[in-house]
């Protein structure tokens, strides 16, 4: 702590400004707690800022390990830009990758979207509730979005996948050539069909709609404030946390940083298997005469081309490389030349990719609930590539376990309780 005067006492301190914190900050608030969100950043400014801008209620299925051996190779041979890796930083996560590799055993897999289908189930309705209560409904889309195939046997696979998945209650649509293009027009012939996702939600304004979500928390008396994480520790009747305006008391808080949550549970002898997945974007001008109407996914080469007000952002997939490492430019430069097949792209709007950490956990569940050894502090990361998705659903289970109400899901199996060395 600084020394310097308390700058307020607080029911409950929020750590991190991005969409989990954001939306843990306002279902605790609305349940009638005096909150700060605390962070070293203005709100939305991490990952909630630079992935594809879905609400990805079809996403039931976790990001898996590759269990295939032809899968494996071709990701070891970083073909495609769905991974790239820095093999130096490899030997550090292995024991890591080990254990996601395990938990991505069809029967454990399953296990896993069983757990968290709840806040999948979920993630639309808790996003428009608080786009409506922040004005910013028209900032979400029920346009869906695209999964595009190139020949017609990926097709076939996909429209086999998409019947699987109608179990789960989702809308999708198997769309031939005529089809495809009569939803996206600015699509180059390389794209010969695909599957429209129909559930989800999309922005083209992540951040903006996180932003939304702050000032809805500001208009509300919650404060935003600027500070250090790692200056929190216990203090009386509490915990204590430093800020830019002075020091701050509060009697819970929420530890909801993302992949930087472990710079503040380690200090307090936490050990949790929490590894980050780069991911990075580029924006392109929009091609002449119309761009895209909605995210396009092509799963097989591993991106995502999905038009935002800054442009059409190509979005990668995984690089296994250390947090801070400069971008993996040849992971990009795949990603342009095979998205430039599906779509002319413009000149880029930027001078470099951004780069962002996606915090994941082996067993592919996020880390919500309480933290076994200090009471009132809360955990809340760890949602891979689904912050976005889930954050408002997670906000309020966080709400519902700290003011006492019953949880609208089981929140066992996302327990910090679960790893050994916890």
């Amino acid at each position: 702590m600084t020394g310097a005067p308390v700058l307020r006492r607080f029911d409950a301190a929020v750590l991190g400004g991005g969409i989990v914190g954001m939306s843990c900050a306002l279902h605790l608030q609305k349940r009638g707690l005096a909150v700060a969100v605390i962070d070293r950043d203005r709100p939305g400014r991490g990952a909630s800022y630079g992935h594809a801008g879905l609400v990805e209620r079809s996403s039931v299925i976790p990001y898996a390990f590759p269990r295939r051996l032809g899968e494996l190779l071709r990701h070891a041979a970083r073909r495609g830009s769905a991974v790239s890796y820095d093999p130096m930083f490899l030997p550090r996560i292995a024991p890591w990758l080990v254990r996601y590799w395990w938990h991505s055993a069809p029967a454990r897999l399953r296990r896993a979207g069983a757990d968290i289908l709840p806040l999948i189930e979920r993630s639309v309705a808790e996003h428009e509730a608080l786009a409506a209560e922040a004005g910013a409904s028209a900032l979400l889309m029920d346009r869906g979005w695209i999964e595009v195939c190139r020949d017609d046997a990926a097709l076939r696979r996909a429209a086999d996948h998409a019947a699987g998945m109608a179990a789960f209650g989702l809308d999708a649509a198997v769309l031939d050539r005529a089809a495809l293009a009569a939803l996206e027009p600015g699509l180059l012939p390389a794209a010969i069909g695909g599957i429209h996702w129909r559930d989800p939600r999309t922005t083209t304004d992540p951040a903006g709609l996180v932003n939304r979500y702050a000032a809805l928390f500001e208009s509300r008396d919650g404060a935003l404030l600027r500070g250090d994480a790692r200056t929190l520790a216990p203090a009386p009747e509490g915990w204590g946390l430093a800020t830019a305006g002075g020091d701050l008391r509060a009697a819970q808080v929420v530890l909801a940083l993302g992949a930087a949550s472990a710079e503040v549970y380690r200090p307090l002898g936490y050990r949790l298997p929490l590894e980050a997945k780069r991911g990075h974007h580029l924006h392109f001008a929009q091609p002449s005469g119309g761009g895209l109407n909605r995210p396009v996914a092509d799963e097989v080469n591993g991106f995502v081309l999905s038009p935002m007000a800054q442009g059409l952002r190509l979005a990668t997939g995984i690089d296994l490389s250390p947090p801070g490492a400069p971008p993996a430019q040849g992971q990009m430069a795949r990603a342009r030349a095979r998205a430039s097949e599906l779509v002319p792209l413009g000149d880029p709007v930027e001078r470099a990719p951004w780069v962002g950490l996606r915090p994941c956990l082996p067993d592919m569940r996020p880390v919500i609930g309480p933290a076994p050894r200090h009471p009132g502090l809360w955990f809340a990361f760890g949602h891979a590539h689904h912050g976005f998705t889930l954050g408002p659903a997670t906000g309020r289970l966080v709400a519902e376990m700290m003011t006492g109400d019953t949880p609208f899901a089981d929140p066992a199996p996302f327990r910090a309780e679960r790893f050994a060395g916890r």
